[in-house]
């Protein structure tokens, strides 16, 4: 088990982020990773010979095959030095996303508090659905949906297989991930040839997804039991209705928690959907709200450092 390393990683990530420095002389190892994988899919899915499922399975195979072995390879090698376990925690910094997804959801309330279009604009960075239709409460629940995904997708998914399996871990989720992101979805092109990396994503994401409605609950806890116990009954009502078979852990807890409501109906590239709800509370929301979810989500990082200091101290 990888505790202290992810303890650190995290510990780091969450207030300095990836240096901007780093990213303008030699990138981000996301982008390196979605490299490959735009480079594979220009190979074998061609844009006017879509490829198929086993296609898409021999790409993920070869992304899988390649970070992976580079990722053991780098791991073996800070595994010799005495403190080898600092230098690999601050080597799996780029594949956490904590201050990020903070930034980011907060330039959405600052938006709003400037003006609806700013608000839209800023959502807009983070969110695939249509912002222009969206009012105040649509363009706040857009970015707290995000928050509540990301939260698991971002920060709670790839810290567990980092404590699990150490820098292959965190590599591998990240670069299932990252392909799901570019191939996963259902376009044309994608809807076969992505169908292994949405699935493996699925896959990869179960537990972290659970583990991240648990910590907002306890989170919520933090401040009100009443907030802990809406949170944990939105999970149990909700969770299972959303679309996604992830997704849903995280928003529900978030919605339960704050005394919101979530989903709902939207639009993507012109078409309508009609989504769950998750939480039955209140659905006028605002930048105020925004800036609740993150400050419980402030309180799920703390905790989750916590829980991998604890983790590391006992094994």
């Amino acid at each position: 088990m990888y505790f202290a390393a992810t303890a650190l990683a995290l510990l780091i990530e969450r207030f300095a982020g990836y240096p901007q420095f780093l990213a303008r002389q030699i990138g981000h190892p996301v982008e390196w990773i979605g490299r490959f994988i735009a480079w594979l899919d220009a190979r074998l899915n061609p844009a006017d010979e879509p490829g198929n499922r086993v296609a898409g399975i021999i790409a993920l195979l070869a992304l899988l095959l390649v970070s992976g072995c580079l990722a053991v390879a780098v791991a073996l090698l800070l595994r010799q030095l005495p403190y080898g376990w600092i230098a690999e925690a601050v080597i799996a910094i780029p594949f956490l996303a904590q201050k990020s997804l903070r930034d980011h959801v907060l330039a959405v309330a600052d938006g709003l508090d400037i003006s609806i279009e700013q608000g839209r604009i800023a959502v807009s960075r983070i969110v695939g659905r249509d912002p222009d239709g969206l009012d105040r409460s649509g363009v706040a629940r857009a970015a707290l949906e995000s928050l509540g995904e990301n939260a698991s997708d971002g920060v709670v998914a790839p810290a567990f297989w980092l404590a699990l399996f150490g820098l292959p871990g965190i590599v591998l989720y990240k670069s299932i991930n990252t392909a799901d992101s570019m191939i996963g979805h259902k376009s044309p092109r994608h809807l076969s040839f992505g169908w292994a990396a949405a699935r493996l994503d699925d896959l990869v994401n179960l537990p972290a997804s659970r583990l991240t409605g648990l910590i907002f609950a306890l989170a919520a806890a933090l401040s009100s039991r009443e907030k802990a116990r809406t949170a944990f009954a939105a999970m149990a009502r909700d969770a299972q209705r959303h679309a996604s078979p992830n997704a849903g852990w995280p928003e529900a807890a978030l919605a339960g928690a704050l005394g919101i409501r979530l989903g709902g109906p939207r639009s993507y590239g012109g078409r309508p959907v009609d989504l769950a709800t998750m939480g039955d509370g209140r659905s006028d929301l605002d930048a105020s709200d925004i800036r609740d979810g993150l400050r419980l989500y402030g309180r799920a990082l703390s905790l989750l450092t916590a829980l991998c200091v604890a983790l590391a101290v006992l094994f």
